[in-house]
C-alpha cells in the first residue's frame, strides 16, 4: 500500500518539500540534519515499507537525508539503537548519524539561485537510495530533462535487477521519467559481484570465522549476509589519505582509495569520497522539491557517464548551462570551484565563488 503522511507546513519559510519514501521490504527510519537554513519540523521518524512522508525545509536549506535500519528505541535515548546511521539512540536526531549510511545532500539556492546535490557513499553505504528532482511549480524546472537529474544507487544483493532492466515497458514511469527520455543504468554488475562488493574488511557484519578459526581463501569464497552496510575507509580508519584531510588535503594528492574505487563501480553516480564532487554533484536551478526513495530497485544510474558532466549542471534559465569540460567554465556569473570541497562531519560542500 503506498500511504502518505502530509506534515503541515513549519512556520517561516520552510516551503520546500522533501518527500521521503520507503520502497524497502521492512520498516526504516529516515534521519535528517540541517546545517544550514530552516530544517523540517521532525528529523527523525518511523516509515513502515510503501509510505511516504512529506516535510518542508527553506529555499536555502542545506542538509542531508538518511536511512537508519532495525531500531529499537528506549525512553530516554542514550546508547545506539540502530544497526545503521544511528544517532545517540533518539528517533529524532540533533545532529548527524553514524557511519555507514548512504546519504542525500543538499545545498538549495546556493548561488546563483541554483541548488546543489548528490548522493553520499562517502560515510559508507547501508540502503539502496534514489533522488527525484520535483519541479515544485517551477517552469524552469519543469522543462528539465530528469534523465539528467535523477540518480540511483543499487548496491544490495535484495534490491538489484536484472542486467537487461527496463522499467518502462506498457509505458511505465521510473524514477520520474519514461521511454522519451529514460535513465541509463548500469549493466556490469551482477548479483554475486553486487553481494561482495564491499571490501572484506570495511564490513560491519564480516561472517564469522569457520570452525576451524580461519578463513577460507579467498574472502570470496564466504558467503555474506544478505544485508551488508559497508564502511567508508575514511569512516572505518580515520586516516587522512583516506579522509583527504591534513597532508592530503588537496585535489593531487588525495585521490580514489580502494573503497572509492569499489563503490564508484557499484553506484557510478554517487560520491564515492572527497574529491569526487566533480563528477557526482548535480546542478539545478533553485526552487525544486525532492523525493528520496529508499530502495529504489532497478539498477544504479550512470547519468554521468553516459550523458557528460555538462548535461547535469543546469543554468537558472532551465537550460543545460553548466560547466564545459575543457574550460571549467560555469554558468555566466557563477565559478565552481572544484579544487576546494569543505569536509564538515562526511559531506563534501562546493565552494561557489563570484566574479
Amino acid at each position: 500500500m503506498n500511504k502518505f503522511r502530509i506534515q503541515k507546513r513549519q512556520h517561516g519559510n520552510a516551503s520546500t518539500p522533501l518527500v521521503m519514501s520507503n520502497w524497502c521490504s521492512d520498516t526504516i527510519w529516515p534521519a535528517v540534519d540541517s546545517q544550514g537554513g530552516t530544517g523540517p519540523e521532525n528529523t527523525g521518524f518511523e516509515l513502515a515499507s510503501g509510505e511516504n512522508q512529506t516535510e518542508y525545509v527553506s529555499s536555502d536549506w542545506q542538509g542531508r537525508v538518511w536511512g537508519r535500519t532495525n531500531c529499537t528505541f528506549s525512553g530516554h535515548g542514550g546508547g545506539v539503537a540502530c544497526t545503521t546511521g544511528d544517532c545517540g539512540g533518539i528517533e529524532a536526531c540533533q545532529g548527524p548519524g553514524a557511519p555507514p549510511a548512504t546519504l542525500a545532500e543538499f545545498t538549495l539556492n546556493g548561488g546563483q539561485q541554483q541548488t546543489f546535490y548528490d548522493l553520499s557513499l562517502v560515510d559508507g553505504y547501508n540502503l539502496p537510495m534514489a533522488i527525484v528532482m520535483m519541479p515544485n511549480g517551477h517552469s524552469s524546472l519543469e522543462s528539465i530533462d530528469q534523465s539528467t537529474s535523477n540518480p540511483s544507487c543499487v548496491a544490495s544483493i535484495g534490491n538489484l535487477a536484472a542486467p537487461n532492466f527496463n522499467p518502462y515497458t506498457n509505458n511505465q514511469q521510473f524514477l520520474g521519467t519514461t521511454s522519451r527520455n529514460a535513465l541509463p543504468f548500469e549493466t556490469d554488475e551482477t548479483a554475486s559481484s553486487i553481494s561482495q562488493w564491499c571490501p572484506w574488511d570495511l564490513q560491519v557484519t564480516a561472517p564469522s570465522k569457520p570452525g576451524n578459526g580461519a578463513y577460507p581463501y579467498p574472502d570470496g569464497d564466504v558467503d555474506r549476509p544478505a544485508f551488508d552496510p559497508c564502511y567508508s575507509a575514511c569512516a572505518k580508519y580515520n586516516e587522512e589519505k583516506y579522509c583527504c584531510t591534513g597532508t592530503f588535503d588537496d585535489r593531487g594528492k588525495c585521490t580514489a582509495n580502494y573503497y572509492a574505487d569499489a563503490a564508484k563501480a557499484v553506484c557510478p553516480d554517487a560520491y564515492s569520497y572527497a574529491y569526487d564532487d566533480q563528477d557526482s554533484t548535480f546542478v539545478q536551478p533553485a526552487g525544486a522539491g525532492f523525493q528520496i526513495i529508499f530502495c529504489p530497485g532497478g539498477r544504479s544510474t550512470t547519468i554521468i557517464a553516459s550523458k557528460g558532466t555538462s548535461a547535469i549542471e543546469h543554468g537558472d534559465d532551465g537550460s543545460s548551462g553548466g560547466r564545459d569540460d575543457e574550460s571549467n567554465a560555469a554558468a555566466p556569473g557563477l565559478l565552481i570551484d572544484w579544487t576546494v570541497p569543505v569536509q564538515l562531519l562526511g559531506v563534501a560542500l562546493l565552494v561557489v565563488v563570484f566574479f
